[in-house]
């Protein structure tokens, strides 16, 4: 097996050229095999030849890594910001935090897994049970993406 390996990727055996190589696996198959890989993979491996990089922006690849409702994620955006987007380039925007709720809730895929993660800030959390201001506080601080931290006394 290593010497078929090592022939398919030299290209010339003997003086004579070979048969088929890398390039030569139709598109669809490849499809299929990254259907099972990861986005980070999948575009490590376009860079290889044109058959993978076709196989790599394919729809059907990349319908397969979005959760089944990230058409719900996308109405949180403005319809101009994805017109007529890919796939692939709707998961690209989709992997970046996307705000709503004023700001104070981010939504975003995992790259790695296409799950959906959330963020959700102290300013949107209610606090039931202890409405007497004397328990807590907002303390302003830089070391937080919102901004604000609540304290609990």
């Amino acid at each position: 097996m290593g010497a078929t390996l090592s022939n398919l990727t030299e290209g010339v055996a003997n003086g004579s050229t070979i048969g088929p190589g890398l390039g030569d696996i139709p598109e669809s198959c490849v499809a299929c095999v990254f259907m099972y890989l990861t986005p980070p993979e999948i575009c490590n491996l376009a860079r290889l030849n044109r058959a993978f990089r076709g196989a790599a922006s394919s729809d059907a690849v990349w319908e397969s890594k979005l959760p089944p409702n990230y058409q719900d994620l996308l109405d949180l955006l403005p319809p101009e910001r994805y017109p007529n987007l890919s796939k692939k380039n709707i998961f690209a925007l989709l992997s970046r935090p996307i705000p709503f709720d004023d700001g104070n809730k981010e939504v975003w895929l995992d790259r790695f897994t296409g799950r959906v993660c959330m963020s959700i800030s102290a300013k949107s959390l209610r606090i039931t049970g202890i409405e007497d201001r004397r328990y807590w506080n907002w303390i302003p601080t830089e070391e937080s993406r919102q901004l604000f931290l609540l304290h609990y006394i």
